[in-house]
């Protein structure tokens, strides 16, 4: 079991997890949870696959990702009354999923190639844009547009620290760093109040 094997399966449950609590707090039916969870935690994915031409997709020739999403989803179903009042269970959620995913992001680039700036594009595409859909598929502004959200932001500091650590100690450990680099930054930023300056008129 490779270390990057370990980072998708928490993100990808991180990310189903997200979009199942965001799907209950809209009161949505069994069906429109397990929907969200799904398209939570495989949107961002899809998109850098289809991008980086490695078809069919990867959550469709491997049942890990299913099984992991439909699992992560039980879970948050059987404990939504413990975990729906605790204020930072969807924050605390998607926060460690994006972390996780711009690493997955990044190695996926490097894997086919690419430029390290792409490759961090890659990242927090890939972290995002599972977000966005579960955003959009909610009637909400995704939240990686809002000015209180300090959330590409973090993607691309983490990113960009991984390849400055890649430079001097080995790939695991750049991994982990850049991970920690992007939670802080998003739990920091909210306890904070930092923001992104808003485009005015």
């Amino acid at each position: 079991m490779s270390f990057l094997f370990v980072i998708e399966v928490l993100g990808t449950a991180a990310f189903a997890i997200s979009g199942a609590f965001s799907a209950m707090q809209k009161k949505l039916d069994l069906f429109g949870v397990l929907s969200l969870a799904f398209v939570t935690a495989i949107g961002g994915g899809t998109i850098r696959d289809v991008l980086i031409g490695n078809t069919p997709v990867t959550w469709m020739r491997d049942m890990t990702t299913p099984i992991t999403i439909l699992a992560a989803t039980l879970i948050a179903l059987a404990f939504n009354r413990l975990l729906k009042n605790l204020k930072y269970t969807l924050f605390l959620a998607d926060t460690v999923g994006i972390g996780l995913f711009t690493v997955i992001g990044i190695q996926k680039g490097i894997s086919v190639g690419l430029h390290p700036g792409i490759c961090v594009a890659l990242g927090t595409m890939t972290a995002c844009f599972g977000g966005v859909v579960r955003d959009v598929l909610l009637n909400q502004i995704p939240a990686l547009f809002h000015t209180r959200e300090i959330y590409a932001t973090a993607c691309i500091a983490g990113g960009t620290a991984y390849f400055v650590c890649d430079s001097f100690i080995p790939d695991q450990p750049a991994d982990i760093i850049a991970i920690v680099v992007i939670v802080a930054i998003r739990l920091i930023a909210v306890r904070m109040n930092w923001q992104l300056p808003a485009v005015k008129e």
